[in-house]
């Protein structure tokens, strides 16, 4: 849809004024800033009014600090349109655009957010912001919606609350201000049917619910954002105090949270504190998981874990170091029957192999160990292997036995785990290494000695690598 302009183009208006300060202000952070644009009105706008402020000779910002990210989701020719219309207006205008597209269309709203926020996120450099065109509208509306799903104060927030990588410059303006300024200025958007659609909750809100409280109780938007600002202030001290109860695990990035300290609150206090505690981990929980998690504080037994929505889980972990719930994605790690021969790179689940130079094994390694250390065992994630062997590798078993030495007896793998120091919930899916059918590696744990180094014998050098890592700590 092309709006046509307004009779008054040109001249000064408070909604121009309004939207451009907010412009403005986002070009002061000091930091690149990724302008999420979906093609819709309030995004076009954003994109118009930044646009217009890095052209003035009062802001003059580096233009290559601000880039725009869309993304189709595939729904629909009205989807598909709005992106092309970011790709060509931004590309136009001199910015850089990254365009992402659906590999399945979801289906509902959730589903719909995360592919979204997924690619966001892929496309933004470290250290850059994501501006998003929510208003004050929306604002309301989430709110609305969150006391409808009985959350706390963490959710009652709304999006007024601040985020280390997400800004919203037009929290403070009104919906009905954003379609003034679209209006002054011809700014080109799609109105995506889906919009109008009741079959959306947000779309029932807006359309229904709102107007109708409002008719009877005209300060009930009003109530709501002081309600969300008291809820802010709350999550903010929250925040704070929760940074106390975490430590990051120097060496694996694991995100840990003391139980003892946990153990002393009462599971209403827990219901505030874990909320806290996952947003660090970059992890949402829902009602369920927030109530979970309270009963498995006091209830988990070393060893445990549970699972929560999203494919993480928290485990609990008690070593020589202390008694600590920790975070981390949980992975399916596949069948231990299925062995892959060791040629060229390998990925089993969340485990690489990758041939190296024998002559140059520790600046692999080293950047192997560093990813991958998790729990500071010894580094052994480099070997020597025979090559005049059938090299294969799978999951471990819990029968298997690894015999490090020629006169020495066979030990079980997991005494080897229990050797290095790591915990029951870390072997899950840990890869052996077997020449011929004889297990001759455990990457980052041990391997055999002797047989590799025998005169005269060929040898292949390979390191192992971890990728999956522990979540994001946002700080």
């Amino acid at each position: 849809m092309m709006p046509t302009p307004d009779a008054s183009r040109g001249v000064p208006r408070a909604e121009s004024e309004e939207v451009e300060t907010a412009a403005r202000e986002l070009l002061t952070r000091g930091a690149p800033i990724v302008l999420a644009v979906s093609g819709g009105r309030d995004s076009m706008v954003l994109l118009h009014a930044v646009h217009r402020s890095l052209t003035t000779r009062a802001t003059r910002p580096e233009p290559a600090s601000v880039s725009v990210a869309t993304f189709d989701h595939g729904t629909g020719p009205a989807a598909a349109a709005a992106a092309a219309l970011v790709l060509e207006r931004a590309s136009a205008l001199g910015l850089r655009v990254d365009v992402g597209r659906a590999s399945t269309p979801g289906t509902t709203e959730a589903e719909w957010r995360a592919a979204r926020w997924s690619f966001l996120r892929s496309v933004t450099p470290r250290g850059a912001v994501i501006a998003t065109a929510h208003t004050w509208d929306d604002h309301i509306e989430t709110v609305t919606m969150r006391i409808m799903r009985r959350a706390g104060a963490r959710g009652l927030a709304g999006l007024a609350s601040p985020s280390p990588i997400v800004v919203r410059p037009f929290i403070r303006v009104r919906r009905a201000t954003i379609a003034q300024y679209a209006a002054d200025n011809a700014v080109p958007f799609i109105d995506d049917p889906s919009n109008e659609s009741r079959r959306h909750l947000r779309n029932r809100v807006r359309l229904d619910l709102l107007p109708a409280v409002r008719a009877l109780r005209p300060r009930f938007e009003a109530e709501l954002a002081a309600l969300a600002e008291r809820a802010v202030a709350l999550r903010l001290g929250v925040d704070d105090f929760v940074a106390r109860l975490l430590r990051v695990d120097a060496e694996s990035g694991l995100l840990r949270v003391a139980r003892e300290e946990l153990t002393t609150y009462d599971s209403a206090a827990l219901c505030v504190l874990w909320p806290a505690i996952a947003a660090r981990a970059g992890v949402t929980l829902d009602r369920r998981g927030t109530l979970r998690l309270a009963q498995f504080t006091t209830a988990g037994a070393p060893g445990s874990r549970i699972q929560l929505s999203g494919g993480v889980e928290v485990y609990r972990h008690r070593d020589a170091s202390g008694d600590d719930f920790v975070f981390r994605r949980a992975v399916n790690h596949g069948s231990s029957d299925v062995r892959l021969p060791l040629r060229g790179v390998v990925d089993l689940g969340v485990w690489r192999f990758r041939p190296a130079s024998p002559r140059d094994p520790e600046g692999a390694q080293g950047r192997v160990a560093q990813r991958a250390g998790d729990l500071g065992c010894r580094v052994e994630w480099s070997a020597d292997l025979p090559a005049d062997c059938q090299l294969t590798v799978r999951v471990w078993r819990p029968g298997d036995r690894m015999r490090v030495g020629a006169a020495g007896a066979a030990r079980r793998v997991k005494r080897f785990f229990s050797d290095a120091r790591i915990p029951s919930p870390m072997r899950a899916g840990w890869p052996v290494v077997l020449a011929d059918d004889e297990i001759v590696w455990i990457p980052g744990v041990r391997r055999v000695r002797g047989a590799p180094e025998r005169s005269g014998r060929p040898v292949v050098r390979y390191t192992c690598e971890r990728f999956d890592g522990g979540l994001a700590y946002y700080g």
